[in-house]
C-alpha cells in the first residue's frame, strides 16, 4: 500500500465541473483499485480558485510545503484532472518536475496517459488544451464586460452606500455616511482624521474591516457616487484606477448619484491639492529605511511595530488610521532612551528576560517527526485492515515493526532538560550588551548591523509616548 494525497479544486469559471465531494469520492475510489491509501490530512483543497496561477491557492501551496518533508510523506498526488493541478503550462512544469525529484508522481485518475514515452506528449498536450480554455475563457469574459459597462451597466460589486437591487445600484442606509465623508474632506480634513472618527464612531467597510487611509481615498475619487460607472479592463485592482496612464473606463450609470456634481468636483479639486502637498519624497532629506531600532519598536496602545515616519518612528496601526493614539519619536530621542536602558541593565537584574529553547534539530526536531510519521503509519495499517485489505496476520505485524521502531525513536529523546540558571543567563546577557554598547559607539557601523545584533538578545522594546519611557525584553 502506497500513501498519496488528493488535489481537489474548484473554480467560478467553469459549470461543467465535478463538486469537490465528487471529487473525493472518485479519487478514493481509483486510490481503492490502485493500492493507494488517501489519509484525510492530505486532502488539499481550493474551492472557488482560478487555477491560471499558484500564488493565491492556499491549498495547493500547504500540499507543495507538506510534500518537501523528509521523510516523504506521501508517493503521488491524486487528481480529477490534470486541469486541476494548474492551467498554466509554466508552473505545471516547474511544480511537476520539483515532485518528480522528491519521488512524487502526479496522477490525474481520469486522463490515462499511460507511462511510455508517448505519455509524456499525451501529458503536454492536454495542459496546453487546458492553457488554452483558461485564456479564451479570460478573453470572452472579458469581452462581455466590456460590453456590459459600454451600454452602462453595471460590472462591480456595490460600494458603500449602495445596494444592489433588479441589476441597478440603489442608495442605502449608509448613503448619508458617504456624504458626510465627502464634506469633511472638502473642510480640510484628512484621510487619517476622517478613518480615525469613523472608527471611533463605530462604523466599519463594506467587508466588516475598520476604516484605514485607502478606503477614504477611494471613497473620495470613486465616481459611482457622482452617478458614473468606472471599469479598468486590465487593472489590477482598484489602485489602477487612480494612475492616469491606466486604460480605464468612465461611462455615465442609470443609477441614483448620492453625491452632487458641484460637491464632487470640488473634493476632486481638493484630492489634486491633497497630493500637491504631500508628494512622496519631496522631502529635502527623506529618511532611509535602514535604521538601528527598525522592527523592534512597538506601540504600548496597540501593539503595533513603530515604522519609519518623517524623521523619526510612528505607529503603523496610527499612520492607517486603526490607533487612537499618535508615538511619534524622532530617531535620535529613541536611539537614545534605548542606549540608556541598555546601560541601566548592566545594574539592574530586575529586567524583562525571556529565556528561548534552543533545539536539537537532529536529536529532536527531526526525531519527533519521525515519531509522528511511525504513528500516522499505525493509523494507516488499522485502516487497511479495516478496509479488508490487509489479513489479521499482516496486520500484527506491521504493527509489531512500527512499535519497535517507535520505541527506538523514544529512545533518543533526552529523558530532561536543564534551564540555565539565571545568574549565568544574566551574565552572558550583560556580556553582550557590553560588546553591542561598545560597537554602537563606532561611527563607521552600518545602523542595519546594530540592528542585526540588536535582533540577537532583544525580544522587543516598548514604547509609551504618554509616560514617555521605553520597556526593553530581552532573551536568552
Amino acid at each position: 500500500m502506497k500513501i498519496a494525497a488528493a488535489y481537489i479544486r474548484v473554480s467560478t469559471e467553469e459549470q461543467t465541473e465535478l463538486s469537490p465531494d465528487s471529487q473525493v469520492k472518485l479519487i478514493r475510489e481509483y486510490a481503492k483499485k490502485n493500492d493507494y491509501i488517501v489519509p484525510d490530512e492530505y486532502i488539499f483543497h481550493d474551492d472557488g480558485i482560478s487555477g491560471r496561477t499558484t500564488a493565491k491557492r492556499p491549498g495547493f501551496n500547504r500540499m507543495i510545503g507538506t510534500a518537501k518533508l523528509k521523510p516523504r510523506p506521501f508517493d503521488a498526488i491524486l487528481l480529477w484532472k490534470f486541469s486541476r493541478f494548474a492551467r498554466n503550462r509554466e508552473d505545471s512544469i516547474v511544480y511537476k518536475s520539483m515532485l518528480r525529484k522528491l519521488g512524487i508522481e502526479v496522477v490525474s485518475i481520469s486522463e490515462n496517459v499511460g507511462d511510455d514515452k508517448m505519455s509524456v506528449l499525451i501529458e503536454a498536450m492536454i495542459e496546453a488544451m487546458d492553457e488554452y480554455y483558461s485564456i479564451n475563457l479570460a478573453e470572452e469574459v472579458k469581452r462581455g464586460m466590456l460590453e456590459k459597462i459600454s451600454r452602462g451597466k453595471i460590472v462591480n460589486a456595490p460600494p458603500i452606500g449602495y445596494t444592489l437591487k433588479d441589476g441597478e445600484y440603489v442608495p442605502d442606509e449608509n448613503a448619508p455616511l458617504v456624504q458626510r465623508i465627502f464634506n469633511m474632506f472638502i473642510e480640510g480634513q484628512g484621510y487619517k482624521t476622517i478613518a480615525v472618527k469613523l472608527n471611533d464612531e463605530g462604523y466599519r467597510t463594506v467587508k466588516g474591516n475598520t476604516f484605514e487611509n485607502r478606503n477614504i481615498e477611494y471613497i473620495i475619487r470613486n465616481p459611482v457616487y457622482a452617478g458614473k460607472l468606472r471599469w479598468t479592463p486590465g487593472g489590477k485592482g482598484s489602485q489602477s484606477h487612480y494612475h492616469s496612464d491606466s486604460e480605464v473606463m468612465i461611462v455615465d450609470g442609470t443609477h441614483e448619484p448620492i453625491i452632487e456634481p458641484e460637491i464632487w468636483e470640488q473634493a476632486q479639486q481638493a484630492v489634486k491639492e491633497h497630493k500637491r502637498r504631500y508628494t512622496p519624497f519631496s522631502r529635502e532629506n527623506p529618511v532611509k529605511h535602514d535604521y538601528m531600532l527598525r522592527g523592534l519598536v512597538r506601540c504600548s496602545a496597540c501593539g503595533a511595530t513603530l515604522v519609519s515616519s518623517l524623521n523619526g518612528l510612528q505607529c503603523h496601526n496610527y499612520s492607517k488610521g486603526r490607533c487612537t493614539q499618535s508615538h511619534y519619536i524622532s530617531h535620535t530621542k529613541i536611539n537614545e532612551s534605548v542606549l540608556e536602558g541598555l546601560k541601566q541593565a548592566l545594574n539592574n537584574t530586575e529586567i524583562n528576560i525571556e529565556y528561548r529553547t534552543v533545539k536539537n534539530i537532529t536529536a529532536n526536531d527531526n526525531t519527533e517527526h519521525l515519531l509522528k510519521r511511525e504513528y500516522e503509519k499505525l493509523d494507516r495499517i488499522k485502516e487497511a485492515y479495516t478496509a479488508g485489505i490487509d489479513t489479521l496476520e499482516e496486520y500484527k505485524e506491521n504493527k509489531m515493526k512500527i512499535n519497535e521502531q517507535i520505541k527506538k525513536l523514544q529512545s533518543r529523546i533526552p529523558k530532561q532538560e536543564r534551564k540555565p540558571s539565571f545568574k549565568g543567563t544574566y551574565s552572558s546577557l550583560c556580556k553582550t550588551i557590553e560588546e553591542f554598547l561598545e560597537t554602537a559607539k563606532d561611527p563607521e557601523v552600518s545602523p542595519s548591523m546594530l540592528n542585526g545584533m540588536l535582533k540577537t538578545f532583544v525580544s522587543k522594546i516598548v514604547f509609551s509616548r504618554a509616560e514617555n519611557k521605553v520597556v526593553i525584553f530581552y532573551y536568552v
